[in-house]
């Protein structure tokens, strides 16, 4: 008996996936002559986001999404960096794309198209008065009030279209202050001058230190044997006693985690000079990337207020949204975090060394976490705060994370190149000890 169709649907689309998503060891080795087409394939979605700013374009947004789908998914998992030290950039550009899929079903699915607060439809703004009743209402939902407000102005004179300026900004906008889509989104106050020269010099500096401070931290991690090697290892040394042993894994996870807040700092000071300085963006359209999340009481103030809120749509859309048509709101909790896990556990199975559904694990776990934090709310008539709160914070982020962090770096993390040696001072220096006097990094 022959295979029926159904079988031959499934084998079809089996072997379609993987012509787009090959398995690691068939994914194409990128080099300069097929790194045009890699850049190509991000079109399509740039495309996306001119409709998305364009009136009357819900049909054609949806008819293209599927071409979005598969050039992103090919530019980020079917080429691949070769070279030991630079598998970590497979990492970093699934990263990107799983970001722009979930742009992508995002400008598609929404009917009236992506609008500024204050817009009736792409580009066109509503009377003065209702742009700033909505402001303010945005202002509410942020938890905040630091939201800037959309009051209608003439656009500044730019050395690009409009047009193309508006769909970068779409692009490139993360938490969309000054737009609808992220209405609820936490904005911290601003830390930095407003004026842009003030601005502009706050930010280098912020860029520098971040800049030195992530070098000194990879330079540290690679230090530590297994750890530090592109073949990946164990934070937790079998060979030591068990308190040692803990005292080390805690020491690699927290230098590990500052280095991870140190390089989301300095690759946003850097896009944020970017837009300020060659595409006149306003500076208050730059709030800080966290706010003190060392100081959090709560999980739950961690990941609504502390921790970076970046990826915050991505995660409702993969997961939040879908969860709230199957279970309300605690499905959309549950949702959110389940998204997260799959989102940083499938982008670093592209390092090549497979799935470990620990990550997956710990951040759906959050969302129980966050369940027992509001019940004991309920229970106790009090909020989790205070010093407890904090310990518990700590617990969770500094000791139940390991896991997490021992699954990354048993597959590679730590042995990445993040900053090149020839413009690390940290590795310039401990190569000038190691010439001289024979100190200096393994």
């Amino acid at each position: 008996m022959g295979p029926t169709v159904w079988q031959e649907i499934s084998v079809g689309a089996a072997r379609a996936f993987r012509t787009v998503v090959p398995k690691p060891q068939h994914r194409i080795p990128l080099t300069w002559s097929n790194a045009p087409i890699l850049l190509s394939s991000f079109l399509p979605f740039v495309f996306l986001a001119y409709l998305a700013r364009r009136p009357n374009t819900y049909l054609i947004r949806l008819l293209l999404l599927p071409t979005v789908l598969v050039a992103t998914l090919t530019a980020g998992f079917r080429y691949r960096f070769t070279i030991p030290e630079l598998n970590v950039y497979n990492w970093g550009l699934a990263l990107l794309c799983e970001v722009v899929i979930g742009k992508a079903f995002e400008y598609a699915f929404t009917k009236e198209g992506m609008l500024k607060v204050g817009e009736r439809q792409p580009g066109q703004m509503k009377g003065k008065e209702a742009v700033k009743g909505e402001a303010a209402a945005a202002q509410l939902t942020n938890g905040n009030g630091h939201a800037a407000s959309p009051e209608p102005t003439e656009p500044p004179a730019r050395l690009i279209p409009t047009w193309l300026y508006d769909a970068f900004e779409l692009i490139h906008t993360m938490r969309g202050v000054r737009w609808k889509f992220t209405q609820g989104t936490y904005v911290p106050a601003p830390t930095r001058p407003l004026a842009r020269p003030a601005f502009l010099r706050a930010t280098l500096r912020s860029f520098v230190t971040n800049f030195l401070l992530l070098d000194l931290l990879e330079s540290l991690v690679k230090l530590f044997p297994g750890v530090g090697t592109p073949t990946g290892g164990s934070i937790f040394y079998a060979g030591l006693p068990p308190v040692p042993r803990y005292v080390v894994s805690t020491l690699i996870h927290m230098l590990t985690g500052s280095a991870l807040l140190a390089g989301f700092g300095m690759v946003y000071d850097l896009i944020t000079l970017l837009a300020v300085v060659v595409f006149d963006s306003a500076p208050a359209g730059w709030p800080p990337i966290t706010d003190a999340p060392w100081h959090a009481e709560s999980m739950h103030q961690l990941w609504a207020h502390s921790w970076h809120q970046l990826l915050r749509n991505t995660f409702l859309v993969f997961g939040g949204y879908p969860g709230r048509w199957i279970a309300g709101d605690v499905g959309m909790l549950l949702g959110t975090f389940v998204a997260s896990g799959l989102y940083h556990e499938f982008s670093i199975y592209t390092m090549g060394r497979g799935l470990d559904h620990t990550v997956t694990l710990f951040f759906a776990a959050q969302g129980p976490i966050l369940i027992g934090e509001r019940l004991w709310r309920r229970i106790t008539g009090r909020r989790v705060g205070g010093r407890i709160g904090r310990m518990w914070v700590y617990f969770v982020m500094f000791i139940a994370a390991q896991p997490m962090i021992d699954s990354w770096h048993k597959r590679g993390l730590g042995g990445g190149m993040v900053i090149m040696p020839v413009i690390s001072p940290v590795r310039i220096l401990l190569g000038t000890l190691q010439k001289y006097w024979g100190i200096g990094m393994p």
